[in-house]
């Protein structure tokens, strides 16, 4: 049997093959969103077997292994290590078609130099030889980072944070990866959800004052926002069900936040309101900070009541939305802020590629700010969309709606620090599917052309977009 993850691995035509080994893979990497834990770069972390690295955490593995059966004690359960990575290894061939079977054999590759097909037969030898590189000194956190040929890393991050590694890492001399804060605010728009109140209340500590009105609460996330700033962030990221408008009146607000404040339910009206006033609040502030703005939508968020009940968020229970109404609501809340130049710029992630081309058809509304190449973004396919026919979808509706050119490309979205191999399997799609447009006589193969279309998408557009200094560890 040949090796599977190949080095012509996905290309499927000559020019595919000369795009991807030419330009493409030569590229450094802009991780302008992950969910990497900053304690651990701090800290430099090692890990001492394959399961924490690999499985901790990960649940797209998990929904698979449950899908396959597998008993939850082997998943985030108190089973051994050895044990979950048996029961992952047990899935993997039962993965064919998804993208966790691609990545999977990619990260083996890439971190550990190993082709075989992982399976159940194989799981000893592999786990052996994975843990026995795990103990060498290249194989720390910071130096796979480095492997990876990361320039750039911006993690997920409260804004209630203190930022204390941020401050540790960027005093580490011997790591010059510039890893920043992003701001993160959700918990302030959820006004109906149990969480807004200990937001509040922690919000309260660390400016050190009672916030007891609308406008206190604002002033507070703006002192927020200049904290962040002061430490290097220079990114938002706001994660929704769906877009939020409303008009509202000034007065109306007080009355909402007290509601909230209180710990009372407010109205799907009021919520609404309260939501867009503070989005659009903090989104002039982003624009006065020269700041990015991401907006992932779409997601309808643990579903399982049960599962939820016993282990929290972020742990596989979460699909795609149909969202209801989503043209008005955002074209109306990007025009609200460019009435009032207040519009920063902005990435728009949808999860469900059913409105991929409403979305590419509304960012081509607000490309108005000169000098600013893709000031709106049809961000890159994310979560149940960043598998091979979920990027091909979004980068075509890019291509057909706005201008590919200027596309900042993939980003990580992962808590995997050996999840880079995305951005290798990302890159390989798109020198695919650029290759079948030139073989396909649609694009002219033009080599300095080409050239620039993909190392503007694997790099340079990111690079050149978000006000971040990739070269030193200072702010610009």
């Amino acid at each position: 049997m040949g090796t599977f993850i190949h080095e012509n691995f996905i290309l499927k035509n000559k020019t595919a093959i000369n795009l991807y080994h030419q330009y493409a893979k030569k590229m450094p990497i802009y991780d302008y969103h992950c969910h990497l834990s900053p304690k651990d770069i701090a800290e430099n972390k090692k890990f001492s077997t394959i399961t924490e690295l690999w499985l901790a955490g990960d649940h797209y593995k998990w929904r698979a292994m449950r899908e396959n059966g597998i008993e939850e004690r082997f998943i985030t359960g108190d089973a051994s290590d050895k044990e979950k990575f048996a029961a992952w290894a047990r899935t993997v061939p039962n993965t064919i078609g998804n993208p966790l079977y691609h990545w999977t054999h990619l990260e083996l590759k890439m971190y550990f130099g190993i082709d075989e097909l992982l399976n159940e037969e194989r799981a000893e030898r592999i786990w052996n030889q994975c843990n026995e590189l795990l103990m060498q000194d290249n194989y720390s956190v910071q130096e796979l980072i480095k492997r990876s040929n990361v320039k750039v890393i911006c993690t997920t991050d409260n804004p209630t944070d203190d930022l204390y590694y941020h401050d540790q890492i960027k005093d580490q001399q011997d790591f010059n990866v510039r890893v920043l804060p992003t701001f993160r605010p959700d918990k302030g728009l959820e006004i109906n959800k149990d969480t807004f109140v200990p937001f509040v209340e922690a919000l309260e500590t660390v400016v050190n004052k009672n916030l007891t009105t609308y406008e206190e609460f604002i002033e507070a996330l703006e002192q927020r926002v200049v904290y962040f700033h002061e430490k290097g962030c220079r990114i938002s990221d706001h994660g929704l069900s769906e877009i939020p408008f409303a008009a509202f009146e000034e007065s109306e607000l007080e009355q909402i936040y007290q509601k909230g404040r209180n710990g009372k339910g407010v109205s799907v009206e009021e919520e609404t309101k309260f939501k867009t006033a503070t989005f659009i609040a903090l989104a002039s502030y982003y624009k006065k900070k020269n700041w990015a703005m991401q907006i992932h939508f779409g997601a309808i968020r643990n579903n399982n009541t049960k599962m939820f009940n016993k282990l929290g968020p972020d742990t596989g229970f979460d699909s795609i939305s149909d969202q209801g109404e989503v043209a008005r609501p955002l074209n109306a809340f990007l025009d609200a802020l460019d009435r009032g130049d207040q519009l920063p710029k902005t990435i728009l992630y949808n999860l469900n590629p059913v409105y991929n081309d409403l979305i590419g058809s509304t960012i081509a509304n607000f490309q108005t700010e000169a000098g600013v190449k893709g000031k709106i973004q049809l961000g890159s396919g994310w979560w149940f969309n960043d598998t091979k026919p979920g990027m091909e979808r979004q980068l075509s509706a890019l291509a057909d709606q706005g201008l590919l050119m200027h596309f900042v490309g993939m980003l990580t979205d992962s808590r995997s620090f050996i999840s880079y191999s995305r951005h290798e399997y990302f890159r390989r799609i798109l020198c695919n599917l650029i290759g079948s447009w030139v073989e396909d006589g649609e694009v002219p193969d033009d080599p300095a052309l080409l050239q620039t279309l993909i190392e503007n998408i694997c790099y340079n557009n990111a690079k050149n977009y978000f006000s971040i200094n990739v070269d030193e560890k200072q702010l610009v």
